[in-house]
């Protein structure tokens, strides 16, 4: 029940829904114990042979006697009405009476079910939102090592799975066991005798019934992980379809996902057939107690007397309306097992305490004034540092590349300036600040970045760049898409700006989709611009539209540029040659190539290349 609590707090915002489920469903306990008692009556009607029998004046002696009183006025009722207005009269009467008890209990019943749906409902909603929130706000560090389609399964069955385990309970939590309390009190006021003797078999039934449950969750918790798994096999193989036919690996992928869906098979039919098997157990031992109750209860009417004949079948209707909630319960007992499951998955992520978070008292800071100081810092993804007591210091308004090997540490700079990951040791400061003491909207609001990969999403152009200034005016956007050199093929599209680009931007070029990225940088007017290997994926013609416009775009603009290709950068103001996360030359284009070190192989081996 830990995480039922944990789960509770998202339906407070609804809890005048829940008052009013609870309120009707007292109500519809209250009636559906009732619809049973006012079959007395009728069936007094419909077996009384003595026509003739003079019943005694019911007087009042207490509650102790209520019993007696009330079934003397009803004796009363029934026999002056018999005789002065006939049996049908009485007995229609009678149905009328019953019908109306029936229609309020199911008035009420629909009213409960109104009233829940919207805290249901709500609650699953809230629950979505705040894990797509929790999501995209924790660190890039977070999901390196979980599979994407775990993540959307967490989002989307587990939640669902909640709200048909532990939202369910919140439905029965009151209905179920008041309609046992209200039927137990009716069973007790017409015969104490045979209600004792069903408490006796309650417990040995409740025992049975909870020894089926106890496997659930860990059964629950692997169909649930299994879910994940193929589902991230399935969004795997969206992604990587060309990879998968140019190499005919359309069979290695089709055993996986097939294996992953037999496990689920296997999975899935031990968790539902133990499910399964709550209902006919429940009712078998329901069954059991009633047959118990019909032997006894019969000694009480033919043998002692002591019951009359209508009252003990009223009273095995409502033994049996106990068994409807009873099973109810025990489905719900169960549901909280699976629930649990899906419960410790989603909890796991919205309890997750980002690295990240901004600081107490953080600031938010608007504008840029002097430099970016990158103060010895080093930095390790797991053991191994990737960055060594680096040092730079990149003045306002100035360009400044790094170049290396793959695995020299140029794109870990890129992230940790954004402040994707948060440095090991020493400091990266703005303007004498550390950006740990900066909120982190502030600081990436005062950057661009374009990646190696041109992220797009299936949208509208317009709605692409927008991503950069959601406020921006038609005019501004198509100002940037012509200083990204995007506008020349732009404006030949079918629909221009509100043309849609598909699913990651694949219906259009590489180098186009780059222009665009560069278009939505530019669109964002940052005062910090990182390029992260911006034209590396790029066939030589679409470079040099790429290359000019972020010639364009870091005009006036404090730019870190992590560069594959040399010849890119060769008009930055400093040039920052790495190897193992150390800086082992430093300088302009001209002086690097005077001092014959480093940068002067790598531009030998990339012409040698070329």
């Amino acid at each position: 029940m830990n995480y039922f609590k944990q789960i509770l707090r998202f339906a407070k915002p609804y809890k005048s829904f829940g008052i009013l489920n609870i309120i009707c469903n007292i109500f519809y306990a209250l009636f559906s114990a009732l619809s049973f008692i006012a079959l007395i009556p009728m069936l007094k009607v419909l077996f009384n042979k003595e026509k003739n029998t003079v019943y005694p004046e019911p007087v009042w002696k207490g509650i102790a006697s209520s019993k007696d009183y009330l079934m003397d006025s009803l004796n009363i009722f029934i026999s002056e009405n018999v005789a002065s207005k006939g049996e049908l009269y009485v007995l229609t009467y009678m149905i009328i009476a019953i019908i109306t008890i029936f229609m309020l209990k199911n008035l009420f019943n629909y009213l409960a079910m109104y009233f829940i749906t919207f805290l249901r409902n709500g609650v699953l909603r809230d629950i979505r939102d705040e894990l797509y929130e929790k999501t995209i706000s924790l660190p890039l560090s977070f999901f390196s090592e979980k599979r994407k389609g775990d993540t959307m399964a967490r989002i989307s069955t587990d939640v669902l799975e909640i709200q048909h385990s532990f939202l369910s309970i919140l439905e029965l939590i009151v209905r179920e066991p008041l309609t046992i309390l209200f039927t137990l009190i009716f069973m007790f006021y017409l015969s104490t005798t045979l209600t004792l003797f069903v408490f006796i078999f309650i417990p040995v039934s409740g025992f049975l019934i909870s020894l089926i449950g106890k496997t659930l969750k860990k059964h629950s918790d692997k169909v649930q992980k299994e879910q994940g798994y193929f589902l991230s096999v399935v969004e795997e193989t969206l992604g990587g379809l060309k990879v998968i036919k140019g190499f005919n690996a359309e069979k290695i992928f089709g055993n996986k996902f097939k294996e992953s869906t037999s496990r689920f098979f296997k999975f899935s039919n031990t968790l539902l057939n133990r499910q399964n098997l709550a209902s006919p157990t429940s009712e078998f031992l329901g069954i059991c107690v009633i047959s118990v109750l019909l032997w006894y209860g019969g000694r009480l009417v033919f043998v002692s007397k002591t019951l009359e004949a209508e009252m003990f079948l009223a009273y095995i209707g409502l033994a049996y309306n106990i068994l409807t909630p009873a099973k109810a319960i025990s489905k719900a007992n169960y549901g909280v097992k699976k629930g649990n499951a899906a419960a410790e998955r989603v909890l796991e992520i919205l309890n997750t305490e980002s690295p990240l978070q901004d600081k107490p008292g953080a600031v938010d800071k608007s504008n840029f004034e002097d430099n970016i100081l990158l103060e010895g810092i080093s930095f390790k993804y797991e053991n191994e540092y990737v960055l060594n007591d680096f040092t730079l210091n990149v003045p306002k308004g100035k360009s400044v590349a790094l170049v290396g090997q793959s695995g020299s540490g140029k794109s870990t700079i890129a992230n940790l300036v954004t402040r994707f990951y948060d440095v090991n040791k020493g400091a990266i400061k703005i303007d004498g600040i550390d950006i740990r003491d900066i909120t982190k909207e502030s600081l990436r609001g005062l950057m661009g970045l374009v990646t190696q990969d041109s992220i797009l999403f299936n949208d509208t152009i317009k709605n692409n760049l927008l991503i950069g200034d959601e406020n921006a005016s038609d005019e501004e956007i198509l100002e940037a898409l012509k200083i990204a050199n995007a506008w020349e093929f732009v404006k030949d599209l079918p629909k221009g700006i509100e043309t849609n680009i598909g699913d990651s931007g694949n219906k259009i070029s590489g180098g186009q989709k780059q222009r665009l990225s560069i278009a939505r940088a530019v669109l964002k007017n940052p005062p910090i611009m990182i390029l992260d290997e911006a034209t590396s994926a790029l066939d030589t013609e679409s470079e040099r539209l790429v290359q000019s416009a972020l010639e364009n775009m870091m005009k006036n603009r404090t730019s870190i540029v992590i560069a594959h290709r040399l010849s890119t950068i060769q008009n930055s103001d400093l040039i920052v040659v790495m190897q193992k996360g150390k800086i082992v030359e430093q300088g302009t284009h001209e002086e690097l190539i005077a001092s014959n070190g480093a940068y002067q192989k790598l531009v030998t081996m990339q012409s040698f290349d070329s």
